[in-house]
């Protein structure tokens, strides 16, 4: 591709990374300022290599970015997009440290997201560190989404590699409680003397597909727990709402035939 066109795919994906609902053709011809066949180009490139979806309806929406895991697994770079004002703001309310954490392959905990509240004593996190789902918060909400197979599966060899028999029934006893509670919280964290809440965040299909997750020094934190409580799961449903709208399905255009073939229109 010559380096004009590099531009223009780079422009392009910048330019679809802003919108919040999916673009027609002529959207995007507009935008960069070029024909429509010269734009066809463009977007077709980006859905052949599964950076861009096209409906039913002809229009086009970001789907994951470069760099972003392909196939099945989530779109790190747009949660991160999404949600990084969220944790600021559950920040900016508790004073404690904010948290987005996600499931690995491997069913451990990867943070994508860290923020520091802005005082002198507070809980830190080396979020390069994977950690294992059942001893965080933020890992009982995640399990959530797994199958009961799966679940099950993951207790089993839990308490295989833990050296305890007990966390078979212990993990899903953990799950069940976050499921039914909203949340779940954690007062003796993985870090010795921190304590933490964790939320869910669903996409618009009600899938887990993150945790929202706010953290500090245990004594501290468990003495304002019921407001940390009450703004993480505030926040948690804001930015879920945030994230149905971005995979949100669009209607079929109107008689409900789907178009089968990319024209300039």
């Amino acid at each position: 591709m010559s380096g004009r066109g590099s531009e223009r795919i780079l422009t392009l994906i910048e330019w679809l990374a802003e919108q919040r609902a999916p673009v027609a053709l002529a959207d995007v011809a507009g935008a960069l300022a070029m024909p429509k066949s010269s734009a066809l180009g463009l977007v077709r490139t980006l859905v052949e290599h599964g950076y861009v979806e096209r409906n039913a309806a002809g229009s086009y929406r970001l789907i994951r970015l470069p760099g972003e895991p392909a196939g099945t697994r989530p779109a790190h770079g747009t949660l991160v997009r999404v949600l990084d004002p969220f944790v600021r703001t559950l920040v900016a309310e508790v004073q404690e440290t904010g948290f987005i954490a996600v499931l690995d392959a491997d069913r451990n905990v990867a943070y994508l997201i860290k923020h520091l509240p802005n005082r002198e004593v507070r809980y830190d996190r080396d979020i390069s560190r994977l950690r294992a789902a059942h001893q965080v918060a933020s890992g009982h909400i995640l399990l959530g989404g797994l199958a009961p197979a799966d679940l099950t599966t993951y207790a089993e060899n839990a308490a295989v590699t833990d050296g305890d028999p007990t966390l078979s029934t212990a993990i899903p006893a953990l799950v069940e409680r976050a499921q039914a509670d909203g949340y779940a919280v954690n007062s003796h964290g993985r870090v010795d003397g921190a304590a933490g809440v964790a939320a869910p965040l669903v996409d618009g299909s009600d899938t887990i597909q993150a945790a929202l997750n706010i953290a500090g020094p245990r004594e501290r934190f468990i003495a304002q727990l019921d407001t940390a409580i009450q703004a993480t799961v505030a926040q948690a449903r804001l930015a879920s709402a945030a994230l149905a709208r971005v995979s949100a399905p669009v209607s079929k255009p109107q008689g409900g035939k789907t178009a089968q073939t990319e024209t300039l229109t």
